[in-house]
């Protein structure tokens, strides 16, 4: 079975995705049709490139997320087939409707009730987004920790004031240009973790009763630091794939008075959301026009299924107006604390928060990352890392698929480590939670992913721990609570 040699040459209409993402919807929409079957071959990487009137590198990126989604497969010396799939994916949530106005954040109190239940080490650990440890270079960066602190004990124990130590700023610098961000070193500040990047940037943008846009839903953290500050959030729908709906934010910026937007573009937390590039553009644009700041949160931008990593919206930035957020927490060490953010036009007021605030990230921990960035094979890391990322993300949701009642509903993210269950409408997550931890499985609920504690019947599962037969047990245990709870 092949396709017709006839078919037009597949070029992306304006603000749709990347080409390869193009590619792989025409072969999974002929797979889905039927034009392609279970068992079958499907188009060599060259004949499909000469169809379709795109490179061979293209087609590849488009085989490679198939196979990351589980609907094709390679065989060795032979090709890439359809995959007999043992299970139907579940249906996905459709783009939230959160309400139209500002509100003040309430649920500082709910997450951290949340936070201490699932502390206990005894738990199956499907409630925090943290990586396995044993995905982590733990090992190396120990050991180069204490290699420069014991060659250099005077910087180990001196103050690195803002903007923090320039090793560490080159590397990010670097590693930067694959998002698409042409960074200086003297851009970049230093912090302790993503967290201090978002507070800062919160901070030097906005004041308290000021209101900021945010997807709906979003990370609970974001949430935090919006009530801590004192200010109100404005949910803004948003889509499981394609992340916040544009039509929507130009809407309530031209009804409300928005003093910032804080977003996850790429593969938010919980949704894994990945607005594509050309809207990430349009979005930049839009603010601009307006000079309204955009703080972008990129902690999963590294973690993407696919070879190629997504821009950021700062990549787009012209004026200014967007600070970049991001951590090595998520891929490297979450322990150690180190984050960054590249402020704009704001670097200044960011530099005084920081020095205000906490002084000064810790020296050593930034060493021993610059080190590993520069010498010890990060994207030979981050490869195995994305690698066990969808094998995981694929391995819960065919899990979910079997143990789950039938309505339930599940994203289908192509990067970062979590999943968003939209359950029966009967079920109340809440006391979802309290039934797992009972048989010693943690969860997420849905609502302290919305600032109005909206999304009753959600739950956010982590997918950052290697597939073993307890995770599987766990889930098949959650799986029977639902199907019981009225």
């Amino acid at each position: 079975m092949s396709v017709s040699p006839k078919s037009p040459p597949l070029v992306p209409p304006e603000g749709v995705g990347n080409l390869y993402e193009r590619v792989a919807g025409h072969i999974q929409d002929l797979i889905e049709k039927g034009t392609l079957r279970p068992g079958e071959r499907i188009p060599s990487v060259r004949r499909l490139s000469e169809q379709q009137g795109v490179s061979v590198s293209t087609v590849l990126q488009a085989y490679t997320l198939l196979e990351d989604r589980g609907v094709i497969e390679a065989r060795p010396q032979s090709g890439y087939y359809v995959r007999v799939q043992s299970w139907k994916p579940p249906a996905e949530p459709e783009m939230s409707r959160p309400a139209t106005r500002a509100t003040q954040v309430t649920v500082g109190e709910l997450v951290m009730k949340v936070m201490k239940a699932i502390r206990d080490p005894g738990l199956v650990a499907l409630g925090a987004a943290i990586p396995s440890p044993e995905l982590l270079p733990t090992r190396q960066l120990n050991r180069a920790m204490a290699a420069l602190g014991r060659r250099s004990p005077e910087l180990g124990s001196s103050y690195d004031v803002p903007p923090g130590l320039t090793a560490l700023r080159i590397q990010i610098a670097r590693r930067a240009l694959d998002a698409g961000c042409a960074l200086s070193p003297d851009e970049i500040v230093t912090t302790c973790g993503g967290m201090e990047a978002l507070h800062l940037s919160l901070s030097a943008v906005a004041k308290a009763g000021d209101t900021i846009a945010i997807e709906s839903p979003t990370y609970f953290g974001i949430l935090q630091c919006i009530e801590s500050l004192g200010m109100k959030a404005l949910e803004i729908p948003t889509h499981p794939r394609d992340g916040v709906s544009l039509d929507a934010l130009a809407y309530a910026l031209e009804h409300q008075p928005i003093a910032a937007c804080l977003f996850v573009l790429n593969f938010n937390n919980p949704l894994g959301s990945c607005m594509p590039d050309e809207n990430k553009r349009l979005l930049v644009e839009m603010l601009a026009e307006r000079e309204i700041p955009l703080i972008e949160d990129d902690i999963y931008g590294d973690v993407s299924f696919t070879p190629q990593r997504p821009k950021t919206a700062k990549a787009f930035d012209k004026k200014g107006l967007v600070l970049l957020c991001d951590s090595f927490s998520k891929t490297l060490a979450p322990g150690y604390r180190v984050g960054w953010v590249a402020p704009g036009r704001f670097q200044e007021k960011v530099e005084l928060l920081k020095t205000v605030s906490t002084i000064a990230t810790a020296t050593l921990p930034q060493m021993a990352i610059a080190d590993f960035l520069a010498n010890g094979g990060y994207a030979h890391h981050l490869r195995r890392v994305q690698r066990v990322y969808a094998d995981q993300v694929n391995l819960v949701s065919e899990a979910i698929a079997k143990y789950f009642p039938e309505e339930t509903k599940l994203t289908r993210p192509s990067g970062g480590q979590v999943l968003w269950v939209e359950l029966p409408s009967r079920i109340d997550s809440l006391e979802l939670f309290h039934r797992a931890l009972s048989e010693k499985i943690s969860i997420a609920p849905g609502p302290i992913f919305s600032a109005k504690q909206k999304f009753k019947n959600f739950i956010r599962l982590n997918c950052g721990n290697p597939w073993s037969n307890t995770i599987d047990r766990a889930l098949k245990t959650l799986g029977r609570i639902v199907a019981t709870m009225r």
